[in-house]
């Protein structure tokens, strides 16, 4: 019983490291103040969000980490790093220190490699504490880290509206606050034992309240003479499913005392059963399905062939180390996809500030921030509907991942017609939703493709695609953007990113090919475990 409400403590305390650590998120608040006090240029300012993002290709350090230290000293490494990265940006932002430009480069890349350590420490907790609903518990978590944005915006206005170097100290000390309050529950984490039938019904009731608070973040104002009022709410809303471990000891309690004869295995709300899992292969089994007409042909069919069926895999959740998973030709797919999708999606959330300014919308920039944050959120969530829904409507998570980027495609078209506010919002919404599904969905494609296990390295070497991705995008978006701002710093007008929404527009829609493509390889994997599930079941 004690083991029962220990885990859903784990649980929110990864929901709360999480909703504070998705500090990359709020950036574009003050990134034009950050240009001014380093007086450089738009390419440069790219340069610096570029090195936040970097810092993920750093993050296969904390599987390293994790390997030879104890969890809370992970956890309390990756709040150092980031109150030692933020921390000093807030002292140059204020003018109480003078940095050279290339040291306010590393200071970003630290933070921005903190919130890889903090993820994986999430993804870590999550697969020991719920290896029935695995995917369902990692969507969950990870989709609070869409609201960041969102809340750092809310604690801002509710401390200090008029100073854009309040983000940086709360990125600096929040969560730092938030690793002395998870410290308990990680230290008494419970011995892993038999998922209860009711798991997936609490999941349910937690995914209900995060709708709440994701529509509760969404609908306030973003600026508000009670946005004290509004920031106390939504931190009650964190709060409240923390009443769940209580429920747990209040459920067992009543079914022991008051309905001894009741078995929980006959309850009616019995959603999942212990052995949700097929049976491993055998140790000499093949990881390659054996097809018989998977040979290359002369010509095009041939190579079709080989495009869809060579090397693909036979079954899911087996592990794959760090050479095999480079040799695979689904990895390579897979990286594609994230690279012209939700990395995109990520570039573009870096350059609001800018796009805003560029198109005399300055005074909209943290309604921007506060739609892509709400709608990345809910994006996250979505990415639990096709576990939710499966006995319903099953579609392999490939076929869910080639269905997110879609939003973005149609996004960058919006873009590039019209430059009217309303079209940003839409725009930036439409973004955050398939970016935020893309970035929660990915951590459980992941597990399924290459295993468990090995999640957390595996993951990271994934994410490697997003500072390539930022130096790439954010270069070409600079290189338009001071060409169309001429002598001037500071660009105007729709031309300023045009030819950048075009561009992106089209990487999505390679993105969107790869994933078809990844799908069409990996749907036979799924359907083999679908069906493994349900004779199981049955």
């Amino acid at each position: 019983m004690a083991g029962q409400s220990r885990k859903w403590m784990i649980l929110m305390s990864s929901i709360w490291i999480q909703a504070f650590t998705g500090t990359n998120f709020d950036f574009s608040a003050y990134s034009s103040e950050l240009k001014k006090v380093l007086a450089v240029s738009q390419m440069q300012l790219n340069y610096l969000a570029t090195a936040s993002d970097l810092g993920k290709a750093f993050g296969w350090s904390s599987g390293l980490a994790l390997m030879y230290l104890p969890l809370w000293m992970v956890v309390f490494i990756a709040a150092s790093m980031g109150f030692f990265g933020y921390g000093v940006q807030w002292l140059l932002i204020r003018r109480m220190v003078t940095l050279p430009y290339f040291l306010v480069f590393l200071l970003c890349l630290l933070a921005g490699c903190s919130i890889c350590w903090f993820n994986t420490v999430c993804f870590v907790l999550c697969n020991q504490n719920f290896t029935a609903n695995r995917s369902l518990a990692i969507s969950l978590t990870v989709s609070f880290n869409g609201v960041s944005a969102a809340l750092y915006n809310l604690a801002a206005e509710a401390i200090n509206p008029s100073s854009y170097g309040l983000y940086l100290i709360l990125n600096a000390l929040v969560p730092l606050f938030i690793s002395f309050a998870a410290l308990i529950p990680i230290l008494r984490q419970p011995v892993l034992n038999q998922p209860s039938g009711h798991d997936r019904f609490i999941f349910i009731t937690l995914n209900f309240f995060a709708v709440i608070t994701g529509l509760y973040l969404l609908l306030i104002p973003s600026h508000s003479n009670h946005a004290k009022l509004f920031f106390s709410g939504a931190i009650v809303l964190l709060i409240l499913p923390l009443a769940i471990p209580g429920i747990m000891y209040a459920r067992n309690w009543f079914k022991r005392n008051i309905y001894p004869k009741i078995l929980l295995s006959g309850s009616s709300f019995l959603l999942v059963d212990d052995d949700d899992h097929y049976e491993e292969l055998d140790g000499d089994a093949s990881l390659v399905v054996p097809d018989d007409d998977n040979r290359v042909e002369n010509g095009v069919k041939g190579c079709l062939e080989m495009v869809i069926k060579g090397d693909r895999l036979g079954m899911l959740e087996q592990e794959h180390d760090a050479k095999r998973l480079l040799c695979r030709i689904d990895f390579w797919l897979y990286y594609l996809a994230y690279f012209c999708g939700g990395t995109i999606g990520l570039v573009y959330s870096n350059n609001i500030g800018q796009i805003a300014q560029s198109l005399g919308l300055e005074s909209s920039t943290s309604t921007l921030i506060t739609l892509y944050s709400s709608f990345s959120f809910f994006g996250r969530l979505l990415s639990a509907a096709p576990e939710l829904l499966r006995t319903k409507l099953y579609l392999a998570r490939t076929g869910w991942l080639a269905v997110a980027i879609v939003p973005t495609t149609v996004a960058f078209l919006v873009l590039s017609l019209t430059e009217t506010e309303v079209a940003l919002e839409i725009g930036t919404s439409l973004i955050g939703l398939s970016s935020g599904f893309i970035f929660s969905a990915a951590v459980s494609i992941t597990s399924d493709l290459f295993g468990p296990k090995n999640v957390g390295v595996n993951h990271n070497i994934l994410i490697t695609n997003i500072p390539f991705g930022s130096i790439i995008y954010g270069l070409v978006s600079a290189i338009v953007y001071d060409s169309n701002a001429g002598k001037s710093s500071v660009c105007r007008g729709r031309n300023c990113y045009f030819a950048t929404f075009v561009m992106w527009g089209c990487v999505s829609i390679l993105g969107l090919v790869s994933t078809v493509l990844l799908f069409v390889r990996t749907q036979h994997a799924y359907s083999r475990y679908e069906h493994k599930r349900i004779s199981q079941e049955s």
